[in-house]
């Protein structure tokens, strides 16, 4: 098979891919044309069909095609000019092969994120998180299965995991060189600040929103999640429900970026940092890892908007 990442401009590529989007557009003189996503487990690529002839079988989105075509450039993004498509047949593909995944061991990775759990003082909090993460096994396993994201960051199978673990791990460092820090409250909030991704986004190799997640959001439905579990546990303090549930509105930091609150606790906001920070510092791995040019600049990031460079010299 010929992964998406080994892709350079002006390759003949032949082969099956997913189909993760599919739209029927005109162009500027009025012509229908397919604009597609396909998928790999190493990545996506944009794919155009401008010629829609016998040679374009049906398919849709969520299938499995095989596609003939050739690698361009465009806007400094590779992409796909196909001429050829039809759905590929069972035995002609692996689904392994179309579900990216953290290059981590994700037991490992779980194991030292409930390990936080032990390191909690306030008997509430902590019975709080061990209801969520150890005693419910099918949170567990989603958990460790899920992404953090359709497209932007860690948006791949164990990538909730991998995102949630740094982001607990800013926090830890951040907490005994700050003052007036209430430490449990924000290791807490930091491993369940994206809980709500769980019901946002689907499984793989889907991987995209749900109805949920278009209309709601994870960080509403995060937070009524949130609200049940401690509405189980016996005196759970008010004050520290709200405390709690803050955070977690408030941790993407601004109206415009879909925070209900701004963060008004210095614990929502290191949490607010520490997920931009481990979100924004992923987009730059990801821009020069997937860097296809012969210098050193990775071209314009538009998450990031800026243009990316390599510290080599």
């Amino acid at each position: 098979m010929r992964y998406l990442e080994d892709l350079r401009e002006g390759d003949a590529l032949v082969g099956h891919y997913l189909c993760k989007q599919k739209q029927t557009l005109k162009s500027r003189a009025g012509k229908n044309y397919l604009s597609l996503k396909l998928q790999d487990k190493t990545g996506t690529i944009d794919g155009k069909v401008w010629e829609l002839n016998h040679q374009i079988q049906n398919f849709e989105e969520g299938d499995f095609i095989k596609i003939d075509s050739l690698v361009l450039t465009y806007q400094n993004e590779l992409q796909l000019n196909i001429k050829k498509i039809r759905r590929s047949q069972e035995g002609e593909y692996n689904p392994a092969d179309y579900i990216p995944c953290t290059e981590k061991d994700i037991s490992l990775l779980y194991n030292q994120f409930t390990d936080y759990i032990k390191t909690i003082s306030n008997v509430h909090i902590r019975d709080l998180l061990e209801n969520i993460f150890v005693k419910n096994s099918d949170i567990a396993e989603k958990f460790k299965q899920h992404s953090a994201a359709r497209a932007m960051h860690h948006n791949y199978m164990g990538g909730l995991l991998e995102h949630s673990l740094s982001v607990v791990q800013i926090c830890d460092f951040m907490a005994p060189r700050c003052k007036y820090i209430n430490r449990d409250i924000l290791i807490a909030s930091a491993m369940l600040h994206d809980i709500g991704k769980l019901w946002e986004l689907s499984s793989f190799p889907e991987n995209d929103y749900t109805d949920e997640g278009q209309l709601i959001g994870h960080i509403v439905i995060g937070t009524e999640f949130i609200s049940s579990e401690m509405a189980k546990i016996t005196d759970f303090p008010e004050t520290l429900k709200i405390l709690l549930k803050h955070c977690i509105i408030g941790h993407h930091g601004e109206y415009e970026f879909g925070s209900p609150q701004l963060p008004k606790t210095i614990e929502a906001f290191i949490l607010h940092c520490a997920d931009n920070t481990d979100a924004k510092i992923k987009m730059f791995e990801d821009a020069l890892q997937k860097n296809n040019t012969q210098g050193h600049w990775a071209g314009y990031q538009k998450p990031l908007l800026r243009n990316v460079r390599d510290s080599e010299f």
